[in-house]
């Protein structure tokens, strides 16, 4: 049980700390993508304005007109001299050391003007052809491959100037998987951290646990001497006494206590796991569990309809197996509404489904979720008189989860439905 809850806390931790690193890195990856797509934008914009064919007025390619020159001011020492911070010049530097394309078509669509920037990556004809590509798609600017792209309609030509993105592209790529690396890293870091924080956490949970399933064990056996010194004394005082209201009394409250401690027994026993297994029958055992119960149920007006596949074999322990049925069963008969009850054994994929119906007064939803608590009755005021204790149920699903498997009600219908779900043996898999 404790297990289950360690590897849940440890589940919990990581799937938060991964969700977390994901939108922590998609987040610095979109943003920085888009700082530097808008960054290329106004930079391929700058240099569209820059340019202008040989012989058209303003300055050759690559050229910066007069107002485009940085302005200078003293600095506050007065001994030296810095550019104006004027929001135009700010990424100059940067401007410079990019790499520009630019193909000029006339009003025909002929080819007036390539310029291949400050490399040779790129050939004339694949430029061209580039360019041809950009104006069949006849958007004014966008991005295609690594690079992005910006059409103006000047007076006598069309310009298309591109810039180079494949270092940035570069750089980003490679920044987004040290991040993940790095992100990877301090994710497992982190889960060793959280299971063993985990372990510290359940285990003074895990601890008193321990004890009080010590301490029932413990407190029954030696409730067993007791039990039958007082059935003792109890048998001597009626062949002295006779029958006597008084004696019976203290025998059936003692019969009362001596069932309680039987099962407080067994479910400390189930509870701990440490039973035997084998491989075990269960379409035979569950048949031989219900016969008895058909003729309690027809002194009670009820019938048991059963449906049970044949073949089902489980590594379990008979004795413990048996109880789980019987527990069902009992239960049905005791607190069913209807003249019928409903048992079905089947196999789905590699588990043995054990189901128990029958037809009930309304449970809740809030009543379902403590159905298997110790000492739980949907009832307060029912009556003692048939020796119920509120454990059964706590036994039955003690039993599952000590063969591996799990246990649920489900109401619907006016009905309730006990399932129990059990791994079946590697016999009955081959099956």
């Amino acid at each position: 049980m404790f297990n289950k809850t360690i590897r849940k806390i440890v589940f919990t931790v990581v799937f938060s700390l991964l969700a977390l690193m994901l939108v922590t890195l998609t987040t610095i990856y979109v943003s920085n993508r888009i700082t530097l797509d808008n960054d290329g934008r106004r930079m391929l914009q700058t240099f569209a304005e820059r340019y202008s064919l040989e012989g058209e007025q303003g300055p050759q390619t690559g050229e910066m007109r007069p107002e485009d020159k940085p302005d200078f001011k003293p600095d506050e020492t007065g001994e030296g001299r810095e550019p104006r911070d004027d929001g135009r010049m700010k990424n100059e530097e940067e401007f410079q050391l990019s790499t520009f394309y630019s193909v000029a078509f006339s009003k025909e669509g002929e080819v007036i003007a390539v310029d291949s920037g400050n490399s040779n990556l790129q050939s004339e004809d694949s430029l061209v052809a580039a360019a041809e590509s950009i104006l069949k798609k006849g958007s004014k600017s966008g991005k295609t491959g690594n690079v992005i792209y910006l059409v103006e309609e000047r007076e006598n030509y069309t310009l298309v100037a591109m810039l180079d993105q494949t270092i940035n592209d570069r750089n980003q790529t490679l920044l987004f998987r040290q991040m993940l690396i790095i992100g990877s890293i301090a994710l497992i870091v982190l889960v060793v951290l959280s299971v063993f924080i985990a372990r510290r956490i359940v285990h003074p949970l895990e601890e008193n646990d321990k004890r009080q399933k010590r301490f029932v064990s413990d407190a029954g056996h030696e409730l067993k001497t007791p039990i039958a010194v007082i059935s003792a004394n109890s048998e001597l005082l009626k062949r002295e006494l006779g029958d006597n209201e008084w004696l019976s009394n203290i025998d059936y409250e003692n019969e009362k206590m001596s069932n309680l401690v039987k099962q407080l027994l067994t479910l400390s026993r189930a509870e701990s796991g440490e039973v035997p297994k084998e491989e075990t029958d269960f379409s035979r055992l569950v048949e031989g569990e219900v016969l008895p119960f058909e003729s309690l149920a027809y002194e009670k007006g009820k019938k048991i309809e059963s449906d049970i596949e044949q073949g089902i074999v489980l590594d379990g322990n008979p004795g413990q197996l048996r109880q789980l049925v019987s527990i069902l069963l009992d239960n049905a008969l005791s607190h069913g509404t209807g003249d019928k009850i409903q048992l079905s054994l089947r196999k789905e994929h590699h588990s043995a489904v054990l189901s128990v119906s029958n037809e009930s007064d309304e449970i809740s939803e809030e009543q379902l979720k403590h159905l298997f608590e110790r000492f739980y009755r949907t009832d307060e005021s029912r009556s003692d008189s048939e020796s119920h204790y509120g454990l059964g149920l706590s036994i039955a699903k003690a039993v599952t989860e000590a063969h591996g498997g799990e246990i649920r009600a489900e109401y619907k219908d006016r009905t309730v439905t006990f399932k129990a779900i059990l791994p079946t043996g590697k016999k009955s898999q081959k099956n």
